[in-house]
C-alpha cells in the first residue's frame, strides 16, 4: 500500500487536532480564544478546524463578504471546541473511564489502514508535524470521549411514533407529489415578425407532417438552446414555459404536434412525445424515509438541549 502524501498526512494531522479540546502545556502560548470553566480553547486549535473552509472562502469570496464569512467560520468553530471541552468535563465529572486497549486497537486501526501496517512510517509521519505519540493518543482518547457521551446522550431515541409519520406526511405533501408533465421538443423561428419567418416554419411544419423526424429539423432550424439536443426539452411541469407556450403543449396529445404559434416575433412549433399525470407518493411507499428524516431532527434537537444544559451550568468567557 502506498505511504500517504504529504497533503495527505496534512489533512490527517489536522483532523487530529480538532479533538485537541485541552490545553496542555505549551498550547497556551498562542492565545487564549475562550475559557471553559478551568480549562481554554486556544486559538491554535481554532486555526486548525478553520484552516480548510477559510481557505475555501478566501478563493471564492472578497471585501466585506469575506469578512463576515470570517467571522462567522472562527465563531462557529470556538463554539465548537467549547462544546467538545463541555463533553470531556462531563465525561471526567461523572468519573467514566476509556479502558486503554480503547486506544491502542483504534491506533493500531489507523496504523493499518492509513499507513500498511508499517509503524514507523506511522511514527515518522506524527514526527514530521511535530506530534507525539503521547499527544496522539490523548487526541484518539478525546475523540471515543466525545462519540461516547453524545451516544449517551441519545439514548431511547430509536422511534419515531406513527402519528408523527402522518402528520408530517400531510403538512409536507407536495414534496412526495410530481405535477403533470409533458415531455416537449420545440422548434423555435426568432426574429422580426414577416412573412417569410412565418413561410419557414410553415415550410417545416408541412415537411414535419410528411414524415420528418421533428427532433432533426429542430437541429437543422431551430434557433433556441435546446437546437443541440434536437429541440429536446425533457420532461416539463407547467412552470417551465410562459403561460401561452405551456397552455398549448399540455393540450398536445402523445405524439401530436402543435399549430404554428406567433408569440412575441417568433414563431414555435411544439411537439409532444409522452405525457405523465400527476401523481403523488402514497405513505406507505415514504413512511420510512419520514420516519428517518424525523429521527435525525429529533436527534439533532436532543443533542442541543443536552448541550445547552452543560453550557448553562458551565463558566464560558469567550475572547
Amino acid at each position: 500500500m502506498p505511504r500517504p502524501s504529504l497533503p495527505y498526512i496534512s489533512l490527517v494531522c489536522v483532523g487530529l487536532a480538532l479533538a485537541s479540546l485541552t490545553v496542555r502545556g505549551q498550547e497556551v502560548l498562542d492565545g487564549i480564544a475562550a475559557v471553559v470553566n478551568s480549562e481554554v480553547v486556544t486559538f491554535s486549535q481554532v486555526r486548525e478546524l478553520v484552516g480548510p473552509k477559510e481557505k475555501q472562502a478566501r478563493d471564492t469570496l472578497k471585501g466585506n463578504d469575506l469578512v463576515e464569512k470570517i467571522k462567522e467560520i472562527r465563531l462557529s468553530a470556538i463554539n465548537d471546541l467549547i462544546d467538545r471541552t463541555l463533553i470531556i468535563q462531563e465525561f471526567k465529572t461523572k468519573g467514566f473511564t476509556i479502558p486503554d486497549y480503547f486506544i491502542d486497537d483504534r491506533i493500531q486501526s489507523i496504523i493499518k489502514d492509513e499507513f500498511g501496517g508499517d509503524r514507523q512510517a506511522f511514527l515518522r509521519t506524527l514526527a514530521a508535524q511535530g506530534y507525539t505519540l503521547e499527544k496522539f493518543r490523548d487526541f484518539q482518547r478525546d475523540m471515543i470521549v466525545v462519540q461516547e457521551m453524545r451516544k449517551q446522550a441519545l439514548k431511547g431515541t430509536n422511534t419515531v411514533s406513527d402519528v408523527k409519520v402522518n402528520e408530517y406526511y400531510k403538512e409536507h405533501a407536495e414534496e412526495y407529489s410530481t405535477p403533470e408533465q409533458v415531455k416537449l421538443r420545440m422548434i423555435a423561428i426568432r426574429g422580426v415578425d414577416n412573412d417569410s419567418r412565418r413561410k419557414m416554419i410553415e415550410e417545416i411544419r408541412q415537411k414535419i407532417v410528411g414524415g420528418a423526424e421533428f427532433g432533426d429539423l429542430a437541429r437543422m432550424y431551430s434557433e433556441d438552446s435546446t437546437q443541440e439536443t434536437y429541440g429536446d426539452w425533457g420532461w416539463i411541469d407547467k412552470k417551465k414555459l410562459n403561460e401561452s407556450l405551456t397552455k398549448i403543449a399540455f393540450a398536445l396529445k402523445p405524439g401530436e404536434m402543435s399549430q404554428v404559434i406567433e408569440l412575441g416575433g417568433s414563431y414555435y412549433l411544439l411537439f409532444c412525445e409522452a405525457k405523465k399525470a400527476a401523481s403523488t407518493k402514497p405513505l406507505k411507499d415514504v413512511h420510512d424515509e419520514i420516519e428517518k428524516a424525523l429521527l435525525q431532527t429529533e436527534r439533532q434537537q436532543q443533542q442541543q438541549d443536552w448541550l445547552q444544559k452543560l453550557r448553562r451550568k458551565a463558566y464560558i468567557k469567550m475572547y
